[in-house]
């Protein structure tokens, strides 16, 4: 890291400190309830941002958003909000709950054990939301 980017990267992190001071209640922030501010985008709407609209003869934003769990879980699943929040958009995209606990089981053998068995747990949690919102 280079003199001019670390001092850009101390200003940053002054001002969030500073903008997070100005809202009142902040210290009782719970991380774990981030994901709910970002609705589920609908299918076509991932299609056009994840998908082939711009990636024509790329993948589409269901696989896409399934490679996004994969990732999530050999990095220990350690990202709870953002896989909640991807196992969404890919069961909105299309993809089956069978799918995405495949992928999951998939990735133990790159993540280890621990991480496929948290990550079960947090896609068992959001199946379980969809179906008490279905």
């Amino acid at each position: 890291m280079n003199e001019e980017f670390a001092k850009l990267f101390k200003q940053m992190l002054e001002q969030g400190q500073e903008m997070a001071r100005a809202f009142p209640g902040l210290e009782k922030f719970a991380p774990g309830g981030f994901e709910k501010l970002f609705p589920t985008m609908s299918k076509d709407m991932m299609e056009m941002w994840f998908g082939k609209t711009f990636n024509r003869e790329g993948l589409d934003a269901k696989t896409r958003l399934l490679v996004t769990i994969a990732a999530l879980t050999v990095l220990g699943a350690q990202a709870e909000p953002q896989l909640r929040t991807t196992i969404r958009h890919a069961l909105e995209a299309g993809a089956t709950q069978r799918e995405i606990a495949e992928v999951i089981f998939q990735m133990s053998m790159f993540g280890g054990v621990p991480a496929m068995t948290k990550a079960l747990e947090i896609a068992q949690g959001v199946f379980g939301e969809a179906e008490d919102n279905a």
